[in-house]
């Protein structure tokens, strides 16, 4: 971890929530995070920070997945019981709905991730021998 890792990663929670919703370099605040829209940079274009600690793997896309999930649900069932309009209704609105929503959300939610690990300075997981 770099230096500039320690020096930055006891930030408030909430700002490192809103670096990583916007995409930006958990460390500096300032710096992209992406080069796509899902690729990760090898690091910050600001303050250098590698991005090599960073696997949010397959995190970001449960995430999405149970948040879309409740929202597309709750509102399916809001609209039948208020307006019951006919099934093809239903399909065309939610299933646009169930394509666009996760595009929209999966890139903030890799990037909340991400800086999370940042500020936790989590790791992958290793064996304790010395026990």
């Amino acid at each position: 971890m770099t230096g500039s890792q320690d020096r930055k990663a006891d930030l408030p929670l909430s700002s490192t929530i809103w670096s990583g919703m916007l995409g930006r370099c958990p460390s500096c605040h300032k710096g992209k995070m992406f080069n796509g829209y899902l690729t990760l940079a090898p690091s910050c274009n600001v303050c250098g920070q590698n991005f090599d600690f960073a696997d949010s793997g397959d995190g970001p896309a449960i995430f999405v997945m149970l948040v879309t999930g409740f929202i597309i649900v709750g509102a399916a069932l809001y609209v039948e019981v208020v307006y019951q309009p006919p099934y093809w209704v239903h399909a065309i609105v939610w299933g646009t709905v169930a394509l666009v929503l996760p595009l929209l959300l999966l890139r903030s939610f890799k990037g909340v991730l991400i800086a999370l690990q940042f500020q936790h300075k989590a790791e992958e997981g290793k064996l304790d021998s010395d026990r």
